[in-house]
């Protein structure tokens, strides 16, 4: 996703189409963590979606005859975007099988604030006002969502952070990755086709999983029929999702409108209240609804 468009009018198919894939994207992590809970482990889970997904998009990519010809500068682009991504899929699911859903995703949304770093330090380039200006509101946003002081868990801040803390850096670890992946594909391969790029970092991120699942033994796979439930519904939201992210969004024109996206951490909220029993506070819900709307207010406001 890019916060660096300017947005135009939308149909109303366009912005269901958006928030479809805001639900599937957000029902990917709650079925996720089923599978989590049934002794998938992380390196399977995503050995499972990116490999699927490679192949799926791969076969839209030969289907609509897209030119496979990669610059010098591509072919160096291309591995690094991967590992990053690779990092970021591990870390992100990681944070998921921790802590509830839709707190991993709002730590995660965090990734506008990483992209103007590493824009500042890899590039030189300075930050956008309206970054700065939103830096404060969704850093606030985000403690009250994490309860950071450990009120309204009842632990107490030591307590609470002893027990979310692995969760929140791993969530913090995936939003720093995909901060860079976003800043080098937006400055290395801008004008490379997304289906040729998003096949090649999901083949990518597929060997790093698969090289991860063989360190720890071979593939987990689930100890319940839930577990199969969860496997395969990831497996399936995620690469729909992203096929339809790269299929049908360009026709519709509605690229700089995918800031809408990022309202996934509340359908995520709602789906682990019903699918797994999570809930969080009143006061953690209104610190995401902070964080979500500063990233939406980032993506969608003109440059």
């Amino acid at each position: 996703m890019s916060i660096s468009h300017t947005p135009t009018a939308i149909s109303t198919t366009a912005f269901a189409t958006l928030l479809l894939i805001a639900f599937m994207m957000g029902a990917n992590h709650v079925a996720a963590r089923l599978a989590f809970d049934s002794g998938v482990s992380v390196a399977t889970a995503v050995a499972f979606r990116s490999c699927v997904t490679a192949l799926v998009v791969g076969l839209i990519l030969l289907a609509y005859r897209v030119p496979l010809t990669l610059q010098a500068r591509h072919r160096k682009a291309l591995p690094l975007i991967g590992l990053l991504v690779g990092v970021q899929s591990l870390c992100l699911y990681a944070s998921v099988a921790r802590l509830p859903v839709a707190l991993a995703l709002l730590a995660f949304n965090t990734y506008p604030l990483w992209t103007a770093l590493w824009a500042r330090v890899v590039y030189g380039q300075r930050p956008a006002p309206r970054v700065l200006r939103a830096m404060p509101v969704m850093l606030i946003g985000l403690a009250l969502a994490l309860d950071v002081f450990g009120a309204a868990s009842g632990l107490g801040a030591s307590g609470h952070w002893s027990r979310i803390g692995v969760g929140v850096a791993f969530a913090l670890a995936a939003a720093a990755t995909f901060g860079l992946a976003l800043v080098v594909t937006q400055h290395e391969t801008a004008d490379l086709d997304g289906r040729l790029r998003t096949t090649t970092t999901m083949a990518i991120v597929a060997v790093m999983a698969l090289i991860a699942t063989s360190v720890q033994g071979g593939l987990a796979l689930p100890q319940a029929p839930m577990g199969w439930v969860g496997l395969l519904g990831l497996t399936f939201l995620y690469g729909t999702a992203f096929t339809i992210m790269f299929t049908v969004l360009p026709k519709l024109g509605v690229v700089g409108n995918s800031a809408i996206m990022n309202i996934e951490p509340i359908f995520a909220l709602v789906l682990a209240w019903a699918i797994l029993g999570q809930s969080i506070a009143l006061v953690q819900v209104a610190g995401g609804l902070v964080v979500v709307a500063t990233v939406m207010w980032l993506g969608l406001r003109k440059n």
